[in-house]
């Protein structure tokens, strides 16, 4: 790991804003550290307001869009709401098509089959679409990249509305209108939205048409939120506040479907966290075992009994899943050692029979064993697909780009992205892939990086500061938990290698001549008990939570690494 410690802010506006704000020197720092410098934005970022939200008419397209939809449902046509098959898309069909069903009850909803048509628009879609009289379809999620499948549909007498996220091609889709902040064309002003909220910002602008405020879609906002979460997408201005109220919502007035899982974890009061690792895996789940559609039926119910049964349908699915995984992410790490590619600068696996509906998370897993731009391959159909990571810092998108000669298929982001190839070009890609990777990443990308916000004490963690951190969540990429740096501790006499195989280690320090100590959990540093059992004084990372035992909280150290 290398422990980086953040610029210091300027002392000054440091100063300034924890006397306006008569909070600790620490709680300012953070703040600063963040951008955020005056009372006024402090105001705004400890209470996020729905009311600031952007007027979702500043987007590219919004007018046109808004246009089209109100025609559909005043000459009574039948919409088809297109989206995919990951937590992102099926949220944001439940989001686009309940809503719509307010309006009209001519809404049909369509998820591409996972391993039958495969990611983003498809042919058999739009033929769907087509047989049943579909003039018009709106596609979340998906579609900026869809030039010839929406001219195909244009053909057909089709139109398409685009809300998608994703980064453009060099030519936009012929489509009645394309939603997507990342246009080179739209001056939006925040560009980071998940395919969910772009969603969102339409139902806001039919809303804000009938003289309705934001605040009438609140019911809406447990949707977006797990889609922001799911979809790492950075959670800063509006996702923040769309992640703030959309969690008020799922630990207040959940919809049935959240209702039914929630009901099944039995866990009070989540976090964006417990939605990242707890709601979105499950709904994840459905696409990736059996149909993205079965998510979208739990996410829409509106009968509590009919939710329930749903749920337990995907808590089997998901319970797949794990196994599936477990099991792959095992032969891809044999695969690894057999061939003897530690050394390299990426990490390519393939096997024909790995599940396709799992390869993206293998790869995340691959990533974090050797942390290296990744690809995990397996066969689809007569081609291969593989589901792409990346590192801190690495434009894994970028990479696939310079390698398009090989490839069929690709789209994503800066660290996730998706792709198809003709077989007879996998080892071609593969060497190119790793030429490109080797010639372009920094050789510090490939270890890594704990980013340090402060070098505080313990005698400075008190309930009071823990208090005002926690108001910095929803926390996520842009707005992570704060993480501290403090030397020269010693263990007080507890520690302890805990977990089925001592992976975890578990201690209580103190940071003498103070005698106050603090418990410490440290996941999967279990192996460097001997650091902490030689009551030599080390430096630790970590950030801040509670520990519920037995009905009684404390403070606890979440230790990211020691030495």
């Amino acid at each position: 790991m290398r422990w980086t410690l953040a610029p210091k802010p300027d002392p000054q506006k440091v100063a300034q804003l924890q006397s306006s704000l008569n909070v600790d020197k620490a709680v300012a720092y953070l703040l600063v550290l963040r951008g955020i410098e005056t009372f006024e934005e402090a105001r705004n970022f400890f209470r996020p307001q729905l009311g600031h939200l952007h007027d979702p008419f500043l987007m590219k397209d919004m007018d046109v869009a808004v246009k089209r939809i109100q025609q559909a449902i005043a000459q009574e046509e039948l919409i088809m709401v297109y989206g995919d098959y990951d937590v992102d898309g099926t949220t944001s069909v439940a989001l686009m098509s309940s809503y719509l069903k307010t309006e009209t009850s001519l809404v049909t909803t369509y998820i591409p089959d996972r391993y039958k048509e495969g990611y983003g628009i498809s042919y058999a879609g739009i033929d769907y679409a087509h047989d049943n009289g579909i003039h018009l379809i709106i596609a979340l999620d998906c579609g900026i990249k869809a030039v010839e499948k929406v001219a195909y549909a244009k053909e057909k007498g089709i139109d398409f509305i685009i809300c998608d996220h994703h980064r453009p091609g060099n030519e936009i889709p012929q489509a009645v209108a394309v939603l997507d902040p990342k246009r080179e064309d739209c001056t939006y002003p925040y560009k980071e939205l998940c395919g969910c909220g772009v969603g969102f910002k339409l139902i806001q602008a039919l809303e804000q048409l009938k003289g309705n405020s934001v605040q009438t879609l609140a019911p809406y906002l447990d949707l977006v939120a797990t889609a922001i979460g799911a979809d790492i997408v950075p959670i800063t201005g509006e996702n923040r506040i769309l992640a703030h109220h959309g969690l008020h919502v799922i630990n207040t007035l959940p919809r049935k479907g959240f209702k039914a899982i929630i009901n099944q974890i039995k866990k009070e009061s989540l976090t964006i966290t417990d939605v990242v690792f707890i709601i979105a895996p499950r709904i994840n789940a459905a696409g990736r075992m059996k149909h993205g559609l079965h998510a979208v039926d739990l996410l829409t119910e509106e009968d509590e009994a009919q939710a329930e049964t749903f749920a337990k349908e995907i808590e089997n699915y998901n319970t797949e899943r794990k196994a599936e995984d477990r099991s792959i992410t095992e032969m891809a790490l044999e695969q690894i050692i057999s061939n003897k590619e530690e050394d390299k600068s990426t990490t390519v696996v393939y096997q024909e029979d790995w599940h396709k509906g799992v390869i993206g998370i293998v790869a995340s897993r691959l990533t974090e064993t050797y942390y290296r731009p990744t690809l995990v391959f397996t066969k689809s159909g007569e081609k291969l697909a593989a589901s792409a990571r990346s590192v801190k810092g690495f434009d894994v998108y970028n990479a696939l780009e310079a390698c398009q000669e090989h490839i069929e298929q690709f789209g994503g982001h800066k660290y996730a992205a998706g792709l198809t190839l003709h077989e007879n070009q996998y080892e071609n890609f593969k060497q190119k892939f790793e030429e490109v990777v080797a010639a372009s990443i920094e050789p510090h990308m490939l270890t890594p990086e704990i980013k340090i916000d402060l070098e505080i004490s313990l005698e400075e963690i008190t309930d009071k500061f823990y208090r005002i951190l926690k108001q910095f969540a929803p926390f996520g990429p842009g707005n992570m938990a704060p993480t501290f740096f403090t030397p020269k501790l010693t263990d007080s006499g507890f520690a302890k290698a805990v977990g089925k195989e001592g992976d975890h280690l578990k201690c209580s320090v103190q940071q003498l001549p103070n005698p106050r100590s603090i418990g410490g959990i440290g996941f999967n540093l279990g192996k460097k008990i001997s650091i902490v059992s030689k009551k030599i004084p080390f430096d630790a990372v970590y950030s801040i939570d509670e520990n519920e035992w037995n009905g009684n909280v404390s403070l606890q150290l979440k230790l990211k690494d020691i030495r």
